[in-house]
């Protein structure tokens, strides 16, 4: 329709419209601008229905708008023997309710915990949604079964990291077993038999080179000797006695060529006894000491049906054989007789060198050809086949059926007597001092100090056979209390004539007049202080009182 007097009409709905978006507008506007606040439930306390299981109602029937914007809705359920409360409200969470901070009033869900407040035990929960605090949320304690299961869970993989650290193992000793039985029978074909035996008084001939001693010793002691043998190749034969043989062995550190010298000790089964008692006294920890032969480990070889003895080796062999092939100097009888007492000596200790108590222990066999000499001279002391450890637990009936054991050469006059005090252990270890001044005589016997020097012979030579029997060296020990000769000629050195008086005070018929073996190892440390004096002197007695002179003038 056209109006003629003021023209086109606009539609009715169309200016509706418009003021309707005018309206809306205004009103999201006065809603933007005006904020609600949080709307709880909100009770005082009163009975609850709850048990603190599951969820429940708070049986609430009051709603209120809290009074501040930040506020939320908390509920608080309290239990005792009588009865359960429920306690509704608004909080602000910057605040502590009944001393608690509340850390879960972000939540959509009221989600009871039980915390400690300054009333009591109770079960808390806030949220922030609508009348969020009607529904109660309790959580349930996992029975036992599902911690069980829970544990279990979690044990799972170290459950499993064990299992697979066993089967390696297990896995690995099978295929190092055998390994090391393919390249034993490999190496048996190769395996060199016993050749050129000598025949060595009791087998002595075992020592290392000192500067591979320790190396030895550390790849014996990795290896499980305990039940896989070492792997030790036979070499030569080096020395036989009553009991036992001595090889000298390879034995390898690898199936490579690589290998260590050792020696090895071998007592058929009869002489089970023997092996037994030097194996143990080799296992004392404080047997270690630089005079005694170094012990990696003893072995029951089953299919050879022996006994092995692994130790040191040493080429030089033992004291008799070097002695019999050299003449020594003043300075090395010095030597070889100060290290020989210094083995006697710790023996006999009964302690340590650096002071730990230990048990005492006698050689009993004491002899020439039962110490090694090595590489720089000095001696150790080997073959403990007849040692006895001085336990003070062992009664006089025990130190009595130890027996009369030993050289007969070299045995005391009380034990060529069997007259030993077993009433004194100390008695045991002055046996021991009686063999070694044979053994002293035996070094000195060869050393150039003393003028022209003969042949080499055991202690009392040719008055006795090879072997003498104890009776045979009754007749010569006991008759006029005889000893080994010491030549007038041994006392123009000053220091051998040392070393012979000392001698004379280690054979001494009575045991308790005899010196101990820490004194004689004490009286050559003192011969070191003055061993470049004594080298010069001649042994001439003239040359000497002449040098004494000189240097007397010139002290001056």
């Amino acid at each position: 329709m056209t109006d003629f007097l003021f023209g086109p009409r606009e539609p009715v709905w169309h200016t509706l419209s418009q003021e309707r978006v005018t309206i809306e507008g205004g009103m999201d506007h006065l809603q933007n601008s005006f904020h609600l606040n949080q709307l709880c439930m909100f009770c005082d306390t009163k009975p609850s229905t709850c048990n603190g299981t599951d969820a429940c109602g708070s049986s609430c029937n009051l709603t209120s708008i809290c009074e501040k914007p930040d506020e939320i809705c908390v509920a608080i359920w309290r239990t005792n023997d009588s009865s359960n409360t429920i306690e509704t409200m608004c909080h602000c969470p910057s605040k502590p309710i009944y001393g608690i901070m509340l850390d879960d009033y972000n939540n959509t869900k009221c989600e009871m915990k039980a915390r400690i407040s300054n009333t009591g035990p109770i079960h808390i929960c806030s949220c922030n949604e609508e009348e969020c605090n009607n529904d109660l949320l309790f959580t349930t304690q996992p029975t036992n079964n599902q911690v069980v299961l829970v544990i279990l869970v979690s044990l799972l993989p170290l459950l499993v990291l064990a299992v697979l650290v066993i089967a390696s193992f297990y896995w690995y000793r099978i295929y190092r077993r055998r390994k090391l039985d393919e390249w034993k029978t490999k190496k048996q074909t190769k395996r060199k038999g016993p050749k050129s035996p000598l025949d060595c008084s009791d087998a002595c001939a075992i020592m290392m080179d000192d500067d591979r001693s320790d190396s030895s010793s550390t790849h014996a002691n990795n290896l499980n000797h305990n039940t896989d043998p070492l792997p030790i190749e036979l070499d030569l034969q080096v020395g036989k006695g009553r009991f036992a043989e001595v090889y000298k062995a390879k034995l390898r550190q690898s199936p490579s060529e690589q290998f260590e010298t050792v020696a090895v000790k071998i007592f058929p089964y009869e002489e089970y006894a023997s092996w037994k008692n030097e194996k143990e006294i080799f296992s004392d920890i404080d047997l270690k000491h630089e005079n005694i032969l170094h012990f990696l480990t003893g072995e029951e070889r089953k299919v050879e049906k022996q006994y092995w003895l692994i130790t040191a080796y040493h080429p030089w062999g033992n004291l008799q054989e070097y002695l019999t092939r050299h003449v020594i100097s003043w300075e090395d009888l010095r030597v070889l007789g100060c290290s020989m007492a210094r083995g006697v000596a710790h023996l006999h200790s009964d302690h340590t060198t650096c002071g730990r108590p230990k048990v005492p222990i006698v050689h009993r066999d004491l002899k020439s050809s039962n110490v090694l000499v090595k590489n720089d001279l000095t001696c150790c002391l080997c073959d403990f086949g007849l040692a006895l450890r001085l336990d003070n637990s062992l009664s006089v009936d025990e130190l009595a059926n130890s027996g009369q054991v030993g050289t007969a050469r070299y045995m005391a006059p009380e034990v060529l007597e069997s007259r030993i005090n077993l009433e004194n252990i100390e008695s045991f270890k002055q046996t021991d001092v009686y063999s070694m001044a044979l053994v002293l005589w035996e070094i000195t016997s060869r050393c150039n100090a003393i003028g022209e020097v003969k042949d080499y012979e055991p202690p009392f030579g040719s008055k006795v056979r090879e072997h003498p029997c104890v009776e045979s060296m009754k007749d010569n020990v006991l008759r006029d209390r005889g000893r080994p000769e010491i030549p007038n000629s041994w006392m123009k050195h000053q220091g051998v004539a040392t070393v012979c008086a000392t001698i004379n005070e280690c054979w001494d018929h009575d045991p308790e007049a005899r010196l101990t073996a820490q004194c004689v190892a004490e009286r050559f440390n003192e011969m070191e202080d003055d061993l470049d004096k004594l080298s010069t002197c001649s042994s001439s007695e003239e040359k000497i009182l002449e040098d004494c002179a000189v240097s007397m003038s010139d002290d001056k």
